[in-house]
């Protein structure tokens, strides 16, 4: 098991179970903690367990703050970023819905938020690196170059989820449940009388409560509810939409359209204002393109073997990652591939080891006419 008790560590303590036993566990190593907690103003009012009342905004984190100090010792500075949130994930996943792709906000909020901003404010504070509740893992290339690596736990594993983060923010950051299993962190906790301020793991967007995805975002997005003609893949038009945001690559639900077998969404023309749906078999691509790609290790020389995660919940699968440019690439699948969706992240594996990550975008020379036998 690594050792970080040689230098100030920050831990983003968000009150759930994981960052409090990493905090709990830092510490017990003798490492010299201080927790963040950050308020985004998207809190939902929760049940404080010491005073018995419902908690929310800065008194909700002012309780998390105590409870965490009475639970560990550790003293939890409350920051308000409530701007810097808004305007780096917020309105990066209106935006993304605007432009027809469907968003990762995590993934922005970890290289953002998390190891963007916070690891500002915990250098500002004499801390050399901060601590999250990540499964993951950090290794070393062979040149001394960080590597980015999945966590011990496959079940929980969420080095996906960390693909975009870069060199100087892996070389910042402490992921001390790698080595461990979800299943060992609660003995821990149990073991320790370590009780989450919040019983609930997070599963959804975290900004997004007591309200639907699509309605949230009808809130935001001018002329949202616009509607436009549902085309299929040979251009004839069979229906109408309203409003784009309300689909995703994939999709089968919400189309509303009678036929002989279930429409699927293939793409979102946001130009023409048209949803093109077509049946399951012309869902499927050989080749997905990606932009932005973050080269973790150093960008390749040429063509190279790995698995690739085209969305979380996908299982990774063979395929050829080829670089294209100093920050995109091609990535072959050795066989098709259904919903390849932009907006999307694709991460590449080696084993354990994270080569790459990048964006989905659009096949820029896919015909909508072509079934997934013919398409590029």
């Amino acid at each position: 098991m690594p050792r970080f008790s040689e230098a100030k560590t920050a831990v983003a303590l968000s009150g759930g179970i994981d960052s409090l036993v990493s905090a709990f566990l830092l510490k017990q190593q003798g490492a010299d903690v201080v927790g963040l907690h950050f308020i985004t103003g998207f809190e939902a009012a929760s049940f404080d367990p010491a005073s018995g009342e419902q908690a929310s905004g800065r008194n909700q984190a002012e309780s998390i703050s105590g409870y965490i100090f009475r639970l560990t010792g550790i003293e939890t500075r409350i920051i308000d970023i409530r701007e810097e949130f808004e305007s780096r994930v917020v309105r990066y996943f209106t935006d993304a819905y605007q432009s027809g792709k469907t968003p990762n906000p995590c993934v922005v909020c970890n290289r953002e938020i998390k190891f963007g901003f916070m690891l500002d404010h915990a250098r500002s504070i004499g801390a050399s690196r901060i601590a999250t509740g990540h499964y993951a893992r950090i290794g070393q290339s062979s040149s001394g170059k960080p590597l980015l690596q999945k966590g011990a736990d496959a079940a929980k594993d969420q080095s996906y989820f960390l693909a975009m983060l870069r060199p100087e923010q892996l070389e910042a950051a402490c992921f001390i449940l790698g080595d461990k299993t979800k299943t060992e962190v609660l003995a821990i906790a149990a073991q320790n009388r370590l009780e989450p301020f919040y019983k609930k793991e997070s599963q959804d967007i975290c900004f997004i409560k007591n309200t639907s995805c699509q309605d949230f975002l009808a809130s935001r997005i001018s002329h949202a509810d616009g509607e436009g003609d549902i085309v299929d893949s040979a251009g004839n038009v069979i229906g109408r939409h309203h409003g784009l945001f309300r689909y995703t690559i994939g999709q089968r639900r919400g189309i509303n359209c009678p036929a002989a077998q279930p429409y699927y969404v293939l793409d979102i023309d946001t130009m023409q204002n048209r949803l093109v749906v077509g049946f399951g078999d012309e869902l499927y691509q050989k080749r997905c393109y990606v932009s932005d790609v973050n080269w973790i290790g150093g960008k390749p020389a040429g063509p190279i073997a790995v698995k690739t995660r085209i969305r979380y919940r996908h299982e990774a699968v063979e395929s050829s990652l080829i670089p294209s440019g100093e920050s995109s690439a091609i990535i072959e699948f050795e066989k098709p591939q259904a919903a390849v969706t932009p907006g999307q992240l694709a991460v590449c594996w080696q084993k354990d080891t994270i080569i790459a990550g990048g964006w989905i975008e659009k096949n820029p020379y896919a015909s909508l006419s072509q079934n997934h036998n013919a398409r590029l």
